[in-house]
């Protein structure tokens, strides 16, 4: 790889995200091979500035990659960039979830600021093998955690706010709070996925053998027998518009069981959301949501960025996924030409000014 390659890792302007897109053990092995790394400061991650000082890589102040950080540099982040009135155009290339393909509010906004500053959005989520798998991804733990606050919901031991914590600590307490006999009946639509597997191996940890729904049984959906459950952990997530899997009509049905949905994919925005009855997430201060009281109450746990719940072992997982192709960014191979065609499609599809990298 060129010298020049240069990497600019920032600060993650939530405050509630701790994980990195990449740990100081592979920014090392980067370093080593000639990627140059900028990390800017944060004390919110959960990894230290130290351990990547150590590891070869140049630091930065906290928020300095719009000023400091070269043209050519790509800038490497997780979640959503700084914006509002005033939100400068972006020039650089940034890698970093960007959520704006499908529709979702702020897309075109977004997509607008990188036509004007002539920079390109490269997608994570659409960072893909040559099947259309995506190369690197937190589902697994997105959905670990998704099920596995749904199920301490459920039993009276979730308490707010939620506050990062490592796998140890919080399979140890879906153990203690799990008790002969539990009945409860949880579903998890997508179960074959990884994000489905995190799910099923949450509930099984807390005692709970799942029903486990894939693509067969949401062809044709079975919507007495989903509500026939107390829980429900959706974790699919689509590029095209489907049938619902629930609808607000749904949640009036009389012989309804369900009371808890945990959204583990959140597009809640978009027109490919499967779960449209509700209009906004849930946060780490307030992590439930009521969507019908009474007699037969429903909460809502949607949470997105459910992973940073467990920062050290999601990084840790995605960043050893990640590193291998961001070794080969200067060569533009298959995985980073598909990110940039799918920001040009969007692009186009936005009717946004035309753009150069």
């Amino acid at each position: 790889m060129p010298d020049s390659t240069h990497l600019w890792m920032r600060h993650e302007a939530r405050p509630t995200e701790r994980r990195a897109p990449l740990t100081p053990q592979d920014a090392a092995r980067l370093v080593e091979a000639g990627v140059r790394i900028t990390v800017e400061e944060s004390a919110q991650r959960a990894f230290p500035l130290a351990d990547y000082t150590a590891a070869g890589c140049a630091t930065a102040p906290t928020g300095s990659w719009h000023e400091q950080a070269p043209d050519e540099a790509y800038v490497l982040g997780l979640k959503e960039l700084p914006a509002g009135p005033g939100a400068p155009a972006l020039r650089h290339r940034h890698i970093y979830f960007g959520h704006a393909y499908k529709g979702q509010a702020g897309a075109r906004e977004l997509l607008a600021r990188f036509t004007a500053g002539g920079g390109a959005l490269l997608d994570m989520e659409y960072l893909t093998d040559e099947a259309g798998r995506r190369v690197a991804a937190f589902g697994y733990w997105a959905g670990y955690v998704g099920a596995a606050l749904a199920v301490l919901h459920h039993r009276g031991a979730l308490t707010a706010p939620l506050v990062p914590t490592d796998r140890p600590a919080l399979d140890a307490l879906l153990a203690s709070t799990a008790a002969d006999g539990d009945t409860t009946a949880a579903l998890v639509i997508g179960a074959l996925g990884r994000c489905g597997r995190g799910a099923c191996d949450a509930l099984v940890q807390a005692g709970l053998e799942p029903t486990r729904w894939d693509l067969p049984e949401t062809r044709a959906l079975d919507r007495p027998a989903l509500l026939a459950h107390d829980l429900l952990v959706n974790t699919v997530l689509t590029t095209t518009p489907v049938a619902p899997f629930l609808t607000k009509a749904d949640l009036d049905e009389p012989a309804r069981r369900l009371s808890l949905v945990s959204d583990v994919t959140c597009d809640v925005t978009s027109d490919c959301n499967v779960l449209p009855v509700y209009d906004e997430t849930t946060t780490w201060d307030a992590p439930v949501r009521t969507l019908r009281d009474g007699d037969r109450p429903l909460d809502l746990i949607a949470i997105d960025n459910l992973p940073s719940l467990l920062p050290v072992e999601a990084a840790t997982v995605f960043s050893a996924e990640l590193a291998p192709h961001l070794l080969r960014l200067a060569e533009w191979d298959g995985v980073w030409a598909r990110a940039l065609h799918s920001f040009r499609t969007a692009v186009e599809s936005q009717e946004a000014a035309p753009f150069s990298i």
